[in-house]
């Protein structure tokens, strides 16, 4: 897939995120279907684009609904003048290259420790580590994240290249989705059901 047909331009709603009472200083919006089924991934997808003209480089996160979802932080809020429950234009497309994904403090020790699973760590491709540490930082307690770094130190020194039983996109698991938008907490708001 080209980066020329990853092309989108839409509109979209700025979306204030609920914190349970605290104020953040961050947005989201969710991308029509259209725009991320021409995407080259249903999982984290990095993309270059504007927003109301301001360029910036972001990676998108899976909704759960084969969709994907953008944090927009202070900095691109105040950059393109736009607040919660503005419509925003976008222009985006996914990047040529996808950046190596940033390794976890805690999961990089583990593969220190463990010179096999580094071995095969090295030798996967950016797109398969970017699902490693995908499905490590998506546990939700950290119970359940330790227990993830140590089976994938022992999946990577047994020569497994991708995680298993991981979908990306959290579609089938829903174990991802878009955050909730705060005046519609428990409506199902940043989700598309």
């Amino acid at each position: 897939m080209t980066k020329a047909s990853t092309k989108s331009r839409f509109k979209a709603k700025l979306l204030r995120v609920d914190s349970a009472g605290k104020e953040t200083a961050w947005a989201f919006l969710v991308l029509p279907k259209t725009a991320s089924e021409k995407l080259p991934r249903r999982g984290r997808t990095s993309v270059e684009g504007t927003i109301n003209g301001h360029p910036f480089r972001a990676t998108l996160e899976p909704d759960g609904q084969l969709s994907h979802w953008l944090k927009v932080d202070k900095t691109l809020l105040e950059a393109s003048g736009a607040v919660t429950g503005d419509m925003v234009t976008l222009e985006l497309s996914s990047v040529a290259k996808e950046p190596e994904p940033d390794l976890p403090q805690d999961f990089r020790q583990a593969l220190a420790s463990t010179p096999d699973a580094k071995a095969t760590w090295d030798a996967t491709t950016t797109l398969a580590r970017i699902d490693w540490v995908h499905w490590i930082e998506s546990a939700k307690q950290a119970k359940t994240r330790q227990s993830r770094i140590s089976d994938a130190c022992d999946m990577l020194s047994s020569g497994k290249k991708r995680v298993c039983c991981f979908d990306p996109s959290g579609f089938y698991s829903k174990s991802l989705s878009a955050p909730c938008e705060a005046d519609q907490v428990g409506a199902g708001a940043g989700r598309r059901d």
